[in-house]
């Protein structure tokens, strides 16, 4: 019979682009299951188009006292023979005995392959997870292939070389934005070295491309245009990409592209920031860096 495991991250798209390794792991160590992801709608379409799962569930994360949303939960939580629980959240603990306690990785306790570590919470995303998927016998982790993420942007007519701004970050966030008018400084810097820029980001970045724009008008408004395929390739395309610790960074970052990433007390690099050729400018307040620090950090 087919062994079955599920998979659990619900999480935002920076911890998603994070799990892409454990993903390759998983799959490699189960080559022959079906595997299913259990995660939220916004990475739903592309969980699907990934090569590490079979199925991919959404998640309504139903309010407990919702007894129709979470008996659909329990069925979408039941009947598998391993668990990896990626989120390992409160939430996803509850998950554990809604499942009826069947074998997990996670740290929920009572579990059959706890993660236990006592520097668990002073680790690296990539390392404590890592460090869990040995805890229950994965050994192998290889470089997740990102081929798939590939996407035609002929469409935005770019130059051969550009940089790739990224002004946002969740809305509910605002301290972990660089201001939009130093974004705009860096883009008439840049454009002066003979780089042009291309901003990105969801309609509600709209105002901050504004604002870039009225100080460098030459530099290109993508946002509202791009789905997170269409990133990646820009991403890939971009000789350079700066943006703030959110997930559009995170997977510029995983593609492989030269990274500048800005982090402000709000968030600890040593913890959450993203891997690859990555520079990472910090500062307690953003809206105290420079944009000569940055410019200096994008030159190097």
């Amino acid at each position: 019979m087919t062994q079955r495991i599920l998979v659990i991250r619900l999480g935002a798209l920076g911890d998603f682009v994070l799990s892409f390794g454990p993903f390759a792991a998983i799959k490699a160590m189960h080559p022959d299951a079906t595997v299913t992801l259990l995660t939220t709608e916004p990475f739903a379409a592309l969980a699907a188009k990934s090569p590490w799962f079979d199925r991919v569930l959404v998640d309504a994360r139903p309010k407990f006292h919702d007894f129709r949303g979470l008996w659909h939960l329990i069925r979408q939580l039941s009947g598998y023979d391993m668990v990896y629980d990626l989120q390992t959240s409160g939430r996803s603990n509850r998950y554990f005995w809604l499942a009826r306690a069947p074998n997990w990785s996670g740290i929920a306790p009572f579990s059959s392959h706890p993660h236990q570590a006592r520097n668990r919470t002073r680790l690296h995303t990539i390392e404590r997870q890592r460090d869990q998927l040995l805890v229950a016998g994965i050994r192998e982790f290889p470089q997740p292939d990102l081929a798939w993420l590939a996407a035609d942007i002929s469409r935005f007519e770019l130059p051969k070389h550009f940089a790739l701004l990224i002004p946002g970050a969740s809305p509910h966030r605002p301290e972990k934005r660089w201001p939009a008018e130093k974004f705009g400084e860096l883009a008439v810097k840049l454009e002066s070295a003979g780089l042009p820029t291309a901003i990105i980001g969801t309609n509600f970045e709209a105002e901050f491309a504004a604002l870039i724009q009225q100080i460098c008008p030459h530099a290109r408004d993508l946002t509202g245009q791009t789905s997170i395929e269409d990133i990646a390739a820009l991403a890939a395309r971009a000789a350079l990409v700066i943006g703030n610790d959110t997930g559009p960074t995170h997977l510029a970052a995983a593609i492989g592209a030269p990274c500048v990433v800005l982090f402000g007390g709000a968030s600890n690099p040593d913890l959450t920031a993203p891997r690859g050729e990555v520079t990472i400018v910090k500062a307690p307040d953003l809206r105290g860096l420079s944009v000569d620090q940055v410019y200096l950090a994008a030159c190097n």
